[in-house]
């Protein structure tokens, strides 16, 4: 694919790059966590793969640290000598005052120059999110920061919602006409390398979308067309949506949060397009189509 894999990611003018910076990346072997590692590996970084357990399977060059949010006594010995953090709250940890400052803390006096963290588009209008809880423990601790804010993640189509669509052919979410501009998380890791390994993002926050806001009937058309056997979308009411997963036995507060984060679609308010990831990577974000194409073999 085209610029997607970030070859060139060093290649554009302006800010200076860091040389060989020491990076502790957590959420690393995530959606997002993991093509950030491959690009600051590629980048020259020193990478620190935060890890709960011993024993964890890391990329070749990078080093596996013992980490825990829930263990602050994991947080010192894991930052020593870090010059720069990837920090991504992990979305089981509702408590951020309990798991997230304890973490900044530890930050600060490590001495880190930057934490880049990832938080959430439109964080600064909503300030009941736990990113937004974050962003301001940041802020308060005074850290060189910043803060990623993306749009709904293409990925969450090859992850939470694949079997509706692989078994059932359908995208099943409560979300109206309500249109999203969703960014594939390949571009968030590599918008995040770029503010890891150069200079002169501090202090910034970026609101990282695609190139096009799309209805949820269009994205189904673009399934459709790519997998080539009928995608549908399926317009459920939330007491709907939040049945059909009550009967799978996920958590009453996990429904709670998706089916808030659909409400905010269906108001319209996640159709939000801004040329940032473009300026950042210097070429077009991932297509849905694209994005589909690359992932097709997960819903066949």
């Amino acid at each position: 694919m085209a610029g997607a894999d970030g070859g060139h990611l060093l290649a554009r003018g302006g800010a200076g790059v860091s040389p060989r910076p020491r990076v502790l990346v957590t959420g690393a072997s995530g959606n997002v966590g993991a093509p950030l590692v491959e690009h600051l590996l590629k980048g020259g970084a020193q990478v620190r793969v935060a890890s709960r357990g011993e024993g964890a399977r890391v990329p070749e060059g990078a080093t596996a640290v013992r980490f825990d949010f829930e263990d602050p006594s994991t947080h010192a010995p894991a930052l020593e000598g870090v010059e720069k953090v990837f920090l991504l709250r992990p979305p089981a940890l509702s408590d951020v005052k309990r798991h997230l400052l304890p973490v900044v803390r530890a930050v600060k006096e490590a001495g880190v120059r930057h934490v880049v963290f990832l938080s959430l588009l439109g964080v600064e209008k909503n300030q009941a999110v736990p990113h937004a809880k974050v962003e301001r423990f940041i802020l308060e601790a005074g850290v060189p920061h910043t803060f990623l804010r993306p749009s709904f993640f293409m990925q969450n189509l090859s992850t939470t919602h694949r079997d509706d669509i692989r078994e059932h052919g359908e995208l099943f979410m409560p979300v109206g006409s309500g249109k999203t501009g969703f960014i594939d998380t390949r571009d968030i890791a590599a918008v995040g390398a770029r503010t890891l390994l150069e200079d002169g993002h501090e202090g910034k926050a970026y609101d990282l979308t695609g190139a096009e806001a799309l209805s949820y009937a269009e994205v189904a058309r673009l399934f459709t067309e790519v997998l080539g056997r009928p995608i549908r979308y399926n317009e459920p009411g939330a007491l709907r949506f939040a049945a059909r997963w009550y009967r799978r036995d996920v958590p009453l507060a996990y429904i709670a949060v998706m089916t808030g984060i659909y409400t905010v679609c269906r108001l319209g308010l996640a159709g939000t397009v801004t040329r940032d990831t473009e300026t950042l990577l210097g070429r077009a974000p991932i297509s849905m189509r694209q994005f589909i194409q690359d992932h097709k073999a997960c819903w066949m």
